[in-house]
């Protein structure tokens, strides 16, 4: 799109939502769809071209892969080989904010690109309904990292789209903030041993339920990754992030989880994630609080989060969004 085009944003409840989406799509332009997790930029996997747009619109570099969202468990055995293991996670939490690496089938019409020459590729079956829809009409792969700068804070409202990449984007379907608010769980495979390359939206403990085993974490390679989101730094807001603060520095914004703590009225600005300590809650609330914050301070003070269930994961978007910038 020329970047003097601004986008079109429709509410998802129009009845031109999805029919305009799939021809913009089937043009080889750029849509960004609401999931479950967190809004998605759409192309259609199979055209080199429109993946390229995808990596030009996020400044994203192209040895970073991409997810790819089918409609079904069908449209993934399409694209990819269901190990044992993975059809077992594909039956307890597809549709759902999971995402598997596999081995990909030559014959599955996905762009290079898409999966950075890889010889996997990370795909989802997505729970949203206006993702759904849009997959069906479409009829074929989409793929769609988060809609956002590459390494700037995630987007989960059509607002943080348009704000980020709007020019980039032909049209916004809009469905309010997104569910959940972190991206999908990451699990690959290490020969037989599944591996967890991301934290998300699905709990870890959940997963090992259903393997019947731990999952292995891997040691990521920021200079080559295996799926998205290992990149070390990421989800980025301009203010440095000071993590588990125990107090407020003056100067500093704060990012609160439960009860404030001392030293709360040196505080430029305050977010609290949840003020009676929900993770769900906290998740739902992380990237659009980074945004807040962004800009009121020079560093963001964050409380101390719990580790656990989706802790792991809002704790994970933490440690990348302070990690040292390259």
């Amino acid at each position: 799109m020329s970047s003097a085009v601004r986008p079109r944003i429709i509410a998802a409840t129009s009845h031109a939502a999805i029919p305009a989406a799939v021809a913009a799509l089937r043009a080889g332009d750029l849509v960004a769809m609401p999931t479950e997790t967190v809004y998605g930029l759409a192309a259609d996997a199979a055209s080199a071209r429109a993946v390229a747009g995808i990596f030009a619109a996020k400044g994203r570099p192209e040895f970073n892969p991409l997810i790819v969202h089918a409609e079904s468990v069908a449209g993934v055995r399409d694209m990819a080989t269901l190990t044992a293991q993975a059809e077992r996670l594909a039956e307890a939490f597809w549709p759902g904010p999971l995402t598997l690496v596999l081995p990909r089938r030559p014959e599955g019409r996905i762009a290079d690109l898409a999966v950075a020459g890889l010889s996997t590729v990370a795909v989802r079956v997505p729970a949203h309904p206006v993702a759904r829809a849009l997959l069906a009409a479409f009829g074929g792969p989409l793929a769609a990292p988060s809609a956002n700068r590459s390494g700037h804070v995630t987007a989960t409202t059509a607002a943080h789209v348009a704000s980020d990449i709007g020019e980039a984007v032909a049209i916004i379907i809009d469905d309010g903030p997104a569910p959940i608010g972190v991206e999908s769980t990451i699990v690959g495979f290490d020969g037989d041993r599944p591996t967890l390359l991301r934290a998300g939206g699905v709990n870890r403990m959940a997963i090992e339920a259903v393997l019947g085993e731990r999952l292995a974490v891997l040691a990521a390679d920021p200079g080559a990754p295996t799926a998205p989101g290992m990149l070390a730094s990421h989800y980025a807001p301009m203010a440095a992030l000071r993590l588990d603060a125990a107090s407020v520095q003056p100067g500093e914004a704060l990012l609160a989880f439960g009860q404030l703590p001392p030293g709360v009225t040196n505080a430029t600005a305050i977010v609290n994630l949840s003020p009676t300590r929900d993770l769900t809650e906290a998740a739902a609330n992380l990237f659009a609080a980074l945004r807040s914050l962004d800009g009121k301070a020079d560093v963001i003070a964050v409380s101390p989060i719990p580790d656990n269930g989706l802790g792991e994961a809002i704790n994970d978007r933490l440690r990348r969004a302070a990690a040292p910038r390259s």
